[in-house]
């Protein structure tokens, strides 16, 4: 395996700062928003496993610090349905080709980009009033967290409608990605994913994440809802279009 160089590493470790400044405040994006950029700087191999690594400790922290802001039941539902389609996306992860997975997963980041400007702009959306549809977005989002660790953008459109306020929204999906990241992290080392360079570009990034985890925590309380939305979607959308270069 060749080994990285400085600039990699730097050059991820930036990504890393902001993105999981990003999830601190909002309690998710953080590996949807880098893995784009990861696979650009590493690739896809390098980065997946540090990805879930990384958004593992964040989860971490932050079920830690909000731990009474946890809604149980929604908890349990969704990792449910999600718990259901994990496996399936471990194994698409294993067998298909990486052009292959990043072009499903840039038409999906796409996608999904686009609801959330139109539904941060004022649209409107049928999909809350179905649960059986909802079921089957978490079930999509747990295949999608399986495959590359960042099936959140799936999973959101059905948190967004279950769990209204900020502090229990990002409690809640934190406390599953940290579930749904200590399975994968499991079959990471289980299938030898968890390479020399993995483990050097995962100390590297430790004090990025750090960084972002901290300041995204502070910010928290004091973005704007809406507007932070909006940029969200807009860097999801970015992204997306990015894994077809």
């Amino acid at each position: 395996m060749v080994d990285l160089n400085i600039v990699q590493f730097l050059l991820f470790g930036v990504v890393v700062l902001a993105t999981h400044f990003l999830e601190g405040i909002t309690g998710f994006g953080c590996t949807a928003l880098a893995l784009p950029f990861g696979i650009m700087i590493v690739g896809i191999k390098l980065s997946v496993p540090t990805l879930i690594i990384l958004a593992w400790i964040l989860a971490l922290y932050i079920v830690i610090i909000d731990f009474k802001n946890i809604v149980w039941k929604e908890y349990i539902r969704i990792v449910t349905f999600v718990g259901i389609g994990l496996p399936i996306g471990m194994l698409i992860y294993s067998y298909l080709p990486e052009t292959l997975l990043k072009k499903l997963l840039g038409g999906f980041m796409i996608l999904v980009a686009l609801r959330g400007l139109y539904l941060s702009l004022g649209g409107t959306s049928k999909l809350k009033l179905n649960p059986i549809v909802l079921n089957i977005i978490l079930f999509v989002g747990g295949i999608v967290h399986g495959a590359f660790g960042t099936g959140g953008p799936f999973i959101i459109i059905y948190a967004a409608n279950a769990i209204p306020k900020k502090s229990n929204f990002r409690a809640t999906l934190c406390t599953l990605w940290f579930t749904l990241n200590s399975i994968i992290i499991v079959k990471n080392f289980a299938s030898h994913a968890m390479t020399r360079n993995v483990f050097m570009l995962l100390l590297v990034s430790i004090p990025f994440l750090l960084a972002g985890m901290v300041l995204g925590n502070k910010a928290h309380n004091k973005v704007d809802d809406k507007l932070f939305t909006i940029l969200v979607y807009a860097v999801l959308l970015l992204s997306g279009i990015f894994m077809f270069l």
